[in-house]
């Protein structure tokens, strides 16, 4: 089965130096505030997810993304990349870092699609 969200080597790379810092992590999609639309990390805790959509894992962290939010984006697959980048005030623990979590996205294909739903995970 596919999955909802993956990630890239760069992506895997940088959770494996966060977590190195600051141990257990856990990933919100970001809703589009002052920040934008992006993959935000934090340390559990800061963030409740109880009302959340947990999408899957990534680097072993759970990734969640908000109830409403996933109700346009189901039918996307999220593939969490990093972006090199320089201040921009970011919530997120990989800002010191000079870096950024950046999402993109793509349609599942109708096989794909069908799998999830015959899954019941959508």
């Amino acid at each position: 089965m596919v999955e909802r969200v993956i990630a890239t080597e760069a992506t895997l790379a940088l959770i494996d130096v966060l977590r190195a810092k600051h141990g257990e992590l856990i990933f919100h999609q970001s809703g589009g505030c002052c920040d934008g639309s992006a993959a935000n990390c934090y340390l559990p805790g800061e963030l409740c997810t109880d009302q959340d959509v947990r999408l899957g894992e990534i680097g072993g962290c759970p990734f969640y993304i908000s109830s409403s939010q996933y109700e346009y984006w189901k039918h996307m697959q999220l593939i969490i990349d990093v972006l090199d980048t320089r201040g921009g005030g970011t919530f997120s623990l990989e800002g010191p870092e000079g870096k950024s979590f950046h999402t993109r996205s793509r349609l599942f294909t109708d096989e794909e699609w069908a799998g999830l739903v015959a899954a019941g995970v959508v």
